[in-house]
């Protein structure tokens, strides 16, 4: 559960961390794309970013229970709850997660109370530019979650900016296949040189359904010097066509979210992230993973982390760095790296199992999906 105050968002560095960022911060300039500039381990989160993306398969029953409703508005309202639940769920601090190498993947499955299942794959098929690409489904709630994420690291003096670009879609395939586009915000780590790192969402959201003839412009606030509240969002839900707006969104993503209907000023709460409880996924022991697998390929990296042995973690990360350095070599001049899970078709990407499955059959959905997620290595 989250706190409704700002303390997991910041982060007191001690006096020898903080002469390490400036001395990366010395050989930068302002703007600088840093997909290529060395972290230091202390600001890792022990998990990739492959992971990372499952916080946003923490709240299903939002999502479900939004699909299972007749009118075209209130889907949208449970689709966009959804989307907001899960921006709560992070580490203590300002961390980063692991930058997937190319080919790296994550999978993993979930098993809720009402007997129903659910699979999660993500590769990274991309590593110049970093594009990681995966795919959430519960056949059994008709339910479907694909996207990709491509970060853009940015420099800006005293803060670093992640700009989300990629984008994401929700697909209840009950409703005819009706699709949800999802673009995210963009964050940033403030007092990187100076000051109590903290960790702000920032920017544009949106979330839209040509179908339905509804978006919603969400504005991730960041808190000013004197004044506002951390982690505030502010949204209207418009009907397209006539830019009428139905509702208005205010409150906090890490406390309370509000919803009000325009027409009657009824004000309700919408999502409560201090009493939300995640859904827990189900993901392999590493020894029975394969080389590739997040969690077995950066374990002595995790671990190393956990021990707060910082020397240990650095070895471990460069020996996967430079490994891969290694690889790239030996692929120049061959046939070009191609992904194992998905294909890229029309700048997006498809899990390649389901290209020729009828998605409203559950069982053949699953019995696929089964098969696709958890083979083996040919």
């Amino acid at each position: 559960m989250s706190t409704p105050d700002n303390q997991n968002n910041t982060e007191e560095l001690e006096e020898g961390s903080r002469n390490i960022l400036l001395a990366i911060a010395g050989q930068l300039t302002k703007g600088m794309d840093l997909q290529r500039v060395a972290l230091p381990t202390f600001v890792l989160e022990p998990r990739s970013m492959l992971e990372r993306i499952t916080d946003f398969m923490s709240h299903p029953e939002l999502l479900f229970s939004a699909s299972k409703v007749d009118d075209p508005v209130e889907r949208f309202i449970g689709v966009l709850r959804y989307y907001l639940s899960g921006w709560h769920i992070k580490p203590k601090g300002v961390k980063k997660p692991y930058n997937p190498v190319l080919g790296e993947f994550f999978r993993c499955e979930y098993k809720y109370s009402d007997g129903s299942e659910a699979f999660y794959l993500a590769e990274q098929v991309s590593h110049h530019p970093p594009i990681s690409a995966y795919l959430y489904t519960c056949p059994d709630h008709h339910v479907v979650i694909s996207g990709d994420i491509r970060p853009k690291s940015r420099f800006y003096g005293n803060s670093v900016g992640t700009i989300m670009e990629g984008s994401s879609h929700v697909i209840l395939t009950e409703r005819y296949n009706e699709r949800y586009d999802i673009d995210m915000p963009n964050m940033y780590a403030r007092g990187v040189l100076f000051g109590t790192m903290t960790l702000e969402l920032g920017d544009k959201s949106r979330v839209s359904c040509k179908s339905s003839d509804l978006s919603c412009e969400l504005e991730f606030k960041s808190k000013g010097f004197f004044s506002g509240q951390w982690n505030s969002v502010v949204g209207k839900i418009k009907k397209e066509s006539t830019q009428e707006v139905l509702y208005e969104i205010t409150g906090q993503w890490s406390n309370e979210l509000f919803i009000k209907n325009c027409k009657t000023s009824q004000k309700d709460l919408f999502f409560d992230a201090k009493t939300a409880v995640a859904v827990p996924k189900a993901v392999a022991p590493d020894d029975q993973q394969e080389d590739y697998e997040s969690r077995k390929l950066w374990a002595k990296l995790t671990q190393a982390i956990k021990d707060r042995d910082m020397e240990a973690a650095t070895d471990a990360k460069t020996a996967v760095e430079d490994h891969q350095r290694q690889l790239a070599k030996e692929r120049e001049g061959k046939r070009p790296w191609k992904p194992r899970f998905f294909d890229e078709e029309y700048d997006d990407y498809r899990l390649k199992a389901l290209k020729s499955v009828d998605t409203s059959d559950t069982q053949q959905m699953k019995t696929t999906l089964k098969q696709a997620v958890f083979s083996k290595s040919p």
